[in-house]
Protein backbone atom coordinates (compact mmCIF):
# COMPACT_ATOMS: atom_id res chain seq x y z
CA UNK A 1 0.00 0.00 0.00
CA UNK A 2 1.24 3.34 -0.56
CA UNK A 3 1.46 6.18 1.70
CA UNK A 4 -0.15 9.30 1.15
CA UNK A 5 3.36 11.57 1.18
CA UNK A 6 4.06 9.01 -1.79
CA UNK A 7 1.62 10.91 -4.02
CA UNK A 8 2.63 14.15 -6.12
CA UNK A 9 0.38 17.09 -5.83
CA UNK A 10 0.42 19.76 -8.05
CA UNK A 11 2.23 23.31 -6.55
CA UNK A 12 -2.04 24.04 -5.83
CA UNK A 13 -1.65 21.03 -3.59
CA UNK A 14 -4.24 18.86 -5.68
CA UNK A 15 -4.49 16.03 -7.44
CA UNK A 16 -7.04 14.85 -10.29
CA UNK A 17 -9.33 12.03 -9.23
CA UNK A 18 -10.87 10.07 -11.68
CA UNK A 19 -14.35 8.31 -10.32
CA UNK A 20 -15.49 5.19 -12.01
CA UNK A 21 -18.58 2.76 -11.32
CA UNK A 22 -16.86 -0.39 -9.36
CA UNK A 23 -20.25 -2.59 -11.14
CA UNK A 24 -19.96 -0.85 -14.79
CA UNK A 25 -16.26 0.49 -15.12
CA UNK A 26 -18.31 3.19 -16.35
CA UNK A 27 -16.25 6.81 -15.70
CA UNK A 28 -18.71 8.65 -13.89
CA UNK A 29 -16.52 12.38 -13.24
CA UNK A 30 -13.00 13.73 -13.08
CA UNK A 31 -12.50 16.02 -10.29
CA UNK A 32 -9.69 17.04 -7.52
CA UNK A 33 -8.70 15.90 -4.27
CA UNK A 34 -5.73 17.67 -1.53
CA UNK A 35 -4.48 15.44 1.14
CA UNK A 36 -7.22 16.52 3.57
CA UNK A 37 -10.25 15.38 0.99
CA UNK A 38 -8.32 11.84 0.85
CA UNK A 39 -8.21 11.75 4.26
CA UNK A 40 -11.74 12.27 4.81
CA UNK A 41 -12.79 9.91 1.99
CA UNK A 42 -10.23 7.39 3.61
CA UNK A 43 -12.20 7.71 7.05
CA UNK A 44 -15.81 7.36 5.83
CA UNK A 45 -15.65 5.81 2.99
CA UNK A 46 -17.74 8.26 1.07
CA UNK A 47 -15.48 10.50 -2.25
CA UNK A 48 -14.58 13.82 -0.56
CA UNK A 49 -13.48 16.64 -3.16
CA UNK A 50 -11.70 19.92 -3.22
CA UNK A 51 -14.00 22.63 -4.67
CA UNK A 52 -12.44 25.10 -6.58
CA UNK A 53 -14.53 27.35 -7.17
CA UNK A 54 -15.71 27.23 -3.80
CA UNK A 55 -12.39 26.55 -2.45
CA UNK A 56 -13.87 24.36 0.04
CA UNK A 57 -14.19 20.24 0.37
CA UNK A 58 -17.16 18.57 -0.55
CA UNK A 59 -18.17 15.18 -0.22
CA UNK A 60 -20.11 14.03 -3.30
CA UNK A 61 -23.55 13.44 -2.74
CA UNK A 62 -24.29 15.89 0.60
CA UNK A 63 -26.91 18.28 -0.77
CA UNK A 64 -28.39 15.77 -3.67
CA UNK A 65 -28.19 12.46 -1.81
CA UNK A 66 -25.97 11.01 -4.42
CA UNK A 67 -23.19 9.64 -2.11
CA UNK A 68 -20.39 7.89 -3.49
CA UNK A 69 -19.00 4.86 -1.50
CA UNK A 70 -15.78 4.23 -1.81
CA UNK A 71 -14.32 1.06 -2.68
CA UNK A 72 -10.86 1.43 -3.43
CA UNK A 73 -8.01 4.79 -4.68
CA UNK A 74 -5.80 3.90 -6.52
CA UNK A 75 -2.46 5.68 -7.99
CA UNK A 76 -0.82 5.86 -11.16
CA UNK A 77 2.87 4.88 -11.69
CA UNK A 78 3.74 8.43 -11.90
CA UNK A 79 1.49 9.16 -8.52
CA UNK A 80 0.19 12.18 -9.76
CA UNK A 81 -3.16 10.88 -10.32
CA UNK A 82 -5.82 9.09 -8.78
CA UNK A 83 -8.20 6.59 -9.88
CA UNK A 84 -11.48 5.96 -7.66
CA UNK A 85 -13.88 3.22 -7.67
CA UNK A 86 -17.18 3.59 -5.98
CA UNK A 87 -20.70 2.15 -5.43
CA UNK A 88 -23.23 5.42 -6.57
CA UNK A 89 -26.40 5.96 -4.95
CA UNK A 90 -27.31 7.86 -8.12
CA UNK A 91 -26.20 10.31 -11.36
CA UNK A 92 -22.69 11.51 -11.23
CA UNK A 93 -23.25 15.10 -13.02
CA UNK A 94 -25.26 17.57 -11.51
CA UNK A 95 -27.27 17.49 -14.47
CA UNK A 96 -28.90 14.41 -13.47
CA UNK A 97 -26.89 12.19 -15.82
CA UNK A 98 -25.60 8.77 -14.96
CA UNK A 99 -21.70 10.07 -15.90
CA UNK A 100 -20.69 13.34 -16.43
CA UNK A 101 -19.22 11.70 -20.02
CA UNK A 102 -22.43 11.82 -21.88
CA UNK A 103 -21.68 13.81 -24.86
CA UNK A 104 -20.24 12.31 -27.96
CA UNK A 105 -16.92 13.80 -29.63
CA UNK A 106 -16.13 10.71 -31.77
CA UNK A 107 -16.25 6.84 -31.88
CA UNK A 108 -14.74 4.42 -34.43
CA UNK A 109 -16.69 2.41 -36.44
CA UNK A 110 -15.34 -0.40 -36.13
CA UNK A 111 -13.81 -0.47 -32.58
CA UNK A 112 -16.82 0.96 -30.56
CA UNK A 113 -17.63 -1.85 -27.31
CA UNK A 114 -20.75 -3.27 -27.14
CA UNK A 115 -22.11 -3.46 -23.37
CA UNK A 116 -25.51 -3.98 -22.02
CA UNK A 117 -26.00 -0.87 -20.62
CA UNK A 118 -25.48 0.80 -24.07
CA UNK A 119 -28.44 -1.76 -25.74
CA UNK A 120 -30.82 -0.97 -22.84
CA UNK A 121 -30.21 3.02 -23.50
CA UNK A 122 -31.24 1.86 -27.37
CA UNK A 123 -34.19 0.37 -26.47
CA UNK A 124 -35.23 2.89 -23.80
CA UNK A 125 -34.73 5.29 -26.94
CA UNK A 126 -36.52 3.22 -29.66
CA UNK A 127 -39.03 2.96 -27.19
CA UNK A 128 -40.15 6.99 -26.68
CA UNK A 129 -39.03 7.86 -30.79
CA UNK A 130 -40.54 4.63 -32.07
CA UNK A 131 -38.42 5.10 -35.56
CA UNK A 132 -39.88 3.63 -38.43
CA UNK A 133 -38.51 -0.11 -39.53
CA UNK A 134 -37.53 -0.94 -36.33
CA UNK A 135 -38.26 -4.38 -35.47
CA UNK A 136 -37.89 -3.28 -31.74
CA UNK A 137 -40.00 -0.57 -32.78
CA UNK A 138 -42.78 -2.90 -33.76
CA UNK A 139 -43.02 -5.11 -30.23
CA UNK A 140 -42.82 -1.77 -28.66
CA UNK A 141 -46.57 -0.62 -30.61
CA UNK A 142 -47.85 -4.65 -29.89
CA UNK A 143 -47.60 -3.86 -26.36
CA UNK A 144 -46.86 -6.71 -23.35
CA UNK A 145 -48.75 -9.27 -24.86
CA UNK A 146 -46.39 -9.54 -27.99
CA UNK A 147 -43.10 -9.12 -26.27
CA UNK A 148 -43.99 -11.34 -23.60
CA UNK A 149 -45.23 -14.23 -26.49
CA UNK A 150 -41.66 -13.85 -28.12
CA UNK A 151 -40.03 -14.16 -24.78
CA UNK A 152 -41.85 -17.56 -24.30
CA UNK A 153 -40.71 -18.41 -28.28
CA UNK A 154 -37.60 -17.41 -27.07
CA UNK A 155 -36.91 -19.75 -24.04
CA UNK A 156 -38.25 -22.82 -26.12
CA UNK A 157 -35.77 -22.19 -28.64
CA UNK A 158 -32.82 -21.99 -26.16
CA UNK A 159 -34.24 -25.19 -24.92
CA UNK A 160 -34.39 -26.85 -28.35
CA UNK A 161 -30.98 -26.15 -28.84
CA UNK A 162 -29.43 -27.15 -25.51
CA UNK A 163 -31.01 -30.41 -25.93
CA UNK A 164 -29.61 -30.49 -29.30
CA UNK A 165 -26.34 -30.34 -27.71
CA UNK A 166 -25.70 -27.36 -30.51
CA UNK A 167 -23.23 -24.93 -28.68
CA UNK A 168 -23.36 -22.64 -31.52
CA UNK A 169 -27.20 -22.75 -32.08
CA UNK A 170 -27.77 -22.59 -28.21
CA UNK A 171 -25.59 -19.32 -27.78
CA UNK A 172 -27.41 -17.82 -31.24
CA UNK A 173 -30.88 -18.16 -29.59
CA UNK A 174 -29.56 -17.29 -25.86
CA UNK A 175 -28.55 -13.88 -27.50
CA UNK A 176 -31.93 -13.89 -28.86
CA UNK A 177 -34.00 -14.62 -25.38
CA UNK A 178 -31.56 -11.95 -23.65
CA UNK A 179 -32.24 -9.16 -26.26
CA UNK A 180 -35.86 -9.82 -25.79
CA UNK A 181 -36.28 -10.26 -22.12
CA UNK A 182 -34.49 -6.73 -22.09
CA UNK A 183 -37.12 -5.55 -24.53
CA UNK A 184 -39.48 -6.24 -21.80
CA UNK A 185 -37.39 -4.94 -19.11
CA UNK A 186 -37.49 -1.69 -20.77
CA UNK A 187 -41.30 -1.83 -21.53
CA UNK A 188 -41.59 -2.94 -17.67
CA UNK A 189 -39.38 -0.11 -16.17
CA UNK A 190 -36.90 -2.25 -14.78
CA UNK A 191 -33.25 -1.78 -15.27
CA UNK A 192 -30.49 -3.66 -15.35
CA UNK A 193 -29.08 -2.55 -11.84
CA UNK A 194 -32.20 -3.70 -10.27
CA UNK A 195 -31.73 -6.96 -11.81
CA UNK A 196 -27.96 -6.94 -10.62
CA UNK A 197 -28.95 -6.21 -7.36
CA UNK A 198 -31.36 -8.71 -6.88
CA UNK A 199 -28.31 -11.19 -8.09
CA UNK A 200 -26.31 -9.86 -5.71
CA UNK A 201 -28.78 -10.76 -2.79
CA UNK A 202 -28.84 -14.26 -3.90
CA UNK A 203 -25.00 -14.67 -4.36
CA UNK A 204 -24.65 -13.54 -0.82
CA UNK A 205 -27.54 -16.12 0.11
CA UNK A 206 -25.60 -18.65 -1.64
CA UNK A 207 -22.16 -18.20 -0.06
CA UNK A 208 -23.58 -18.45 3.75
CA UNK A 209 -25.40 -21.33 2.54
CA UNK A 210 -22.01 -23.11 1.25
CA UNK A 211 -20.21 -21.83 4.56
CA UNK A 212 -22.71 -23.42 7.05
CA UNK A 213 -22.55 -26.48 4.89
CA UNK A 214 -18.85 -26.81 4.82
CA UNK A 215 -19.07 -25.96 8.72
Amino acid sequence: MLDIKELKFNEKGLIPAVVQDARTRRVLMLAWMNEESLRVSMEKELACFWSRSRNELWIKGETSGNYQHLVSIAADCDRDSLLLLVEPDGPACHLGTESCFEYPLWESAERGDFTLSGLMDLLAGRKKDRPEGSYTTYLFDKGLDKILKKVGEESTEVIIAAKAEDKKETIYEIADLAYHVMVLMTEAGISLEEVRQELASRHVIDHKVKQEKMT
